[in-house]
Formats: structure tokens, sequence, C-alpha cells
């Protein structure tokens, strides 16, 4: 065994180092297409902080870069492995250390995916609310990594809004402590949210205090069939407009909603443009819906059908989450996560259309439509070059857009691989420098998850 290898397992219990390149291949990436992987020199799993610092200064001591990875969820490549790295997953710290009622708090290893987490708080009458469309499956420590949002952002916010304190891993092994465990808490400058969405670049998040939130009532959900994508966003400016904040506010174009029917037989409606989903959890949830449906017609809804309890509630809500598996099914997927803001909505989804009908592709567009979050879906065959770099094209020109309405070119997937060449273009020279500045403070030997961001 190399160096390397030795002095990871002198340090780590058995079985916690594999270098069987039938495991590892399995973990060389994450779900977004097109984004390169190399090949690890080591998948390393620990189970305690002291593990993870053994593998840090071992990294830092030899220079070798380290990737953190979840579950490995992520749309954007920032889990991919580069050439002889460290692969660091941390799904085997997954313990939920404390769940505190009083204070409204859990704190939590890195490795506990959002759904366990989200069922422990439901048993104190709590929730945790952001809900990644991959909640059963995708960890917290991912979810902190890229800053994660969810369906219930219009009402709830996203991950960031939630993490009080972080314990963390720096480059060289030294355990940092961010936060606080309190409500309130404005000592120094916020390392924490410096974290939040920083993918992995600038230390290993080991541990997390999260806020809990009282548990509402069951959402109740309405679905609103439109006859076109520009008449379903003039009614979500509508429902913003007229004070309301719906937990959940998702709209499919026709495209999605086809998908959806074929993959998972949910019976929506065919002839619809554009779908809109809208739901409250408040105590006066079925006024609010009747007021909703009121705006969604006088808007241009062609029907409105509101659920009538929370079990059909969750069958639309299932459809929304069954989008991007539906559309895995019309052939390789590259999903993009541009966010602009609401009143430009509409000017987003023509845009989108206009693109796939210029590139002559399939592409499929679901929003969180409550906070101008679109995740435009380009379908394509992987095995035609022509399709491939028509592909590309339509990816970067849905970027563009986003840009161009005023919007990011990512709302809540992070940057990863994919959208590295276009972050220097919205954040600009002079934030670019000195982000990477920051990244060099922190990391100022390049070992932590190297090309991602920059």
């Amino acid at each position: 065994m190399s160096e390397l290898t030795n002095r990871l397992v002198a340090g780590l219990p058995a079985g916690s180092v594999v270098l069987d390149p039938a495991v590892t291949e399995a973990y060389r990436h994450d779900m977004a297409g097109f984004c390169e992987a190399g090949e690890p020199a080591v998948l390393v799993f620990p189970s305690t902080v002291e593990e993870v610092q053994h593998v840090l200064r071992t990294a830092s001591e030899l220079r070798v870069p380290v990737v953190p990875q979840g579950a490995r969820t992520g749309l954007s490549g920032g889990a991919n492995a580069v050439a002889d790295c460290i692969l660091l997953s941390l799904v085997k710290m997954d313990r939920i250390l404390e769940l505190d009622p009083v204070n409204r708090i859990a704190v939590v290893e890195p490795g506990v995916v959002n759904a366990v987490l989200s069922r422990a708080a439901e048993a104190h009458g709590l929730t945790y609310p952001p809900d990644p469309s991959s909640w059963e499956s995708c960890t917290i420590g991912g979810n902190i990594g890229t800053g994660a949002g969810g369906l219930c952002c219009v009402k709830y916010g996203v991950t960031s809004e939630y993490v009080l304190g972080l314990d963390v891993v720096l480059a060289d092994g030294r355990l940092l402590r961010t936060g606080r465990r309190t409500a309130k808490g404005v000592a120094g400058y916020d390392l924490t949210r410096l974290f939040v969405g920083s993918e992995g670049t600038l230390g290993v998040v080991v541990g997390a205090v999260l806020a809990l939130r009282p548990a509402p009532a069951p959402q109740l959900a309405l679905a609103a069939e439109f006859p076109s994508a520009a008449a379903a966003c003039a009614a979500v400016n509508a429902v913003t407009e007229a004070g309301f904040t719906p937990s959940l506010m998702e709209l499919m174009d026709s495209v999605v909603v086809g998908a959806v029917n074929r993959f998972g037989r949910m019976g929506l409606p065919q002839a619809t443009k554009a779908l809109l989903l809208v739901a409250f959890d408040g105590p006066e949830r079925s006024r609010e819906l009747a007021a909703v449906a009121q705006l969604c017609q006088a808007a241009g809804a062609t029907e409105t059908v509101p659920a009538e309890d929370q079990a059909e509630s969750e069958l639309l809500l299932q459809a929304r989450r069954l989008a991007l598996t539906a559309m895995d099914t019309l052939g390789t997927t590259m999903v993009d996560d541009v966010a602009v803001p609401r009143s430009r909505l509409a000017e987003m989804l023509v845009g989108v259309a206009r693109i796939a009908e210029r590139c002559g592709l399939t592409i499929g567009v679901v929003s969180h439509a409550g906070d101008g979050n679109t995740h435009p879906i380009v379908a394509f065959d992987a095995k035609d070059p022509d399709q491939v770099t028509r592909a590309m094209e339509s990816f970067e020109a849905i970027m563009a857009l986003g840009l161009e309405l005023g919007g990011t070119i990512t709302g809540e997937h992070g940057v990863g691989l994919l959208k590295r060449d276009w972050l220097a273009r919205e954040l600009g020279p002079v934030g670019l420098e000195l982000q990477k500045q920051m990244k060099g403070l922190f990391d100022p030997l390049g070992i932590l998850n190297p090309g991602k961001l920059f």
C-alpha cells in the first residue's frame, strides 16, 4: 500500500479505508450529468470527529486533495472525485446527538438524512422545514454544503436560515466551532453563514446546531390548470401581491406534466400548458385556498381543483416530487437551477421555451414558483454528439437568460463543476477575487474540494 493508505489505516478503524475499484467507482460522482470525475486514490468512511481530523491532517501533510461527500444526490458535480484524491464520505456520521424541544434545536452529525431528522422532530411536535425533493435520501451535511432549499421555501426559507452553529474540521485538521445554540447572537463575523453553501471548499462540516419550528397543521393543496405558462405566472404574482404566503407554490409546465403522467400514472390533466400547485398549512387554510382559487381563475385558470383532504394533497405533492425522475425517462438530463425575481418568472419560462425550440430539444420546467427558482430540465440523447452539443448550448443559454433577468445561476443546487465558469460572470472580478482570497485563508494548500466553484 502507498504511504497515504498506510497512514490513513494507522489512524482509522478496520474497514474504514476502501481501495476496491468496484466500490470507489460508485462514489466518484454525484447525480449531475456531464461533469468530469477523476480516479480517487482512496475512499474513507470516518465515524467520529477525531477520525475526520486524522484524515485531514494526513491529507495536509502529504498534500493530497480531499473531496467531502454526503449522499451524492447533488446536481452540480460538487461531490465528484478529482485525480488521486481522498473521497471523504460522511454517511456513517449519522447520529442525532440532541433534540431539545425547549430551545427548539437539534444537534446532528452531517450524515443524518433530512427525512430522518424531520420525523424525529415531529415526535416532539416540531419540524425541520428545509425539504429538498431528495429529502428521503439527502443528508444534512450535503444540504449545508449546497445551501439547499426545497418545496416549502416560499414560506419557511432555506437551509441557511436554520443553521445556528457548526463544527468544522479545517484543512489542517483543527476543529473550529462557529455560531451558537441561542436564538440570538451577533458576536464576531458570521462564519456559520460563510460555511453554508461553501460546498466543502473551506472545511468539512462534522456537526451542526439546527433551529426547529413548531410543526404546522397538515397542508391542504389545490391544483390550477392554465392555458399558458404566462397565465400561471400571473396567478403567482397575484397570490403574492394579495398578501398570501402559501406553504408551497410549485409550477410544472406541459412537458413535465406529461412526463409525470407517463412515469407515475398520476392522472394529471394532459391538456394543460401549466399546472400550478398551491398549499397552505395555517388555521385558515381552507379559506385561503378558496381565495387563491379565485385569483387563479381571474388570471385565466381553466380549472381549479382543491384537494378534499390531506391524502389528496399529498398525492398532488408526490406528483411534483416525481418531476425529475419522470424527466429522466426521456433521456439523459441536465438540470438547471436558475432563480429570477418573481415578477420576471413568466419571461424566464417563455424564454426557456424559445431556447428549446431553437435548439430542437425537449426542455421541461418545474419551478418553485413562490420564490422564482426554476429548474429547466434538458433531455437529450447522450450518444448523439449533435444533441450533446445542442444540450450544452441550451443549458448555457438558460443561465445567460437568468442573469439577463436579474437572477442567479443557482438558487439551491450549488456551483460545483457544472457552473464553475458562470460563477465569475455573476460575481464580477472584485467579488471573485475576494472569494478566492477567503478560500486561500481557510485552505492555503488548496486541498479541499479543488476545482469546485473556481
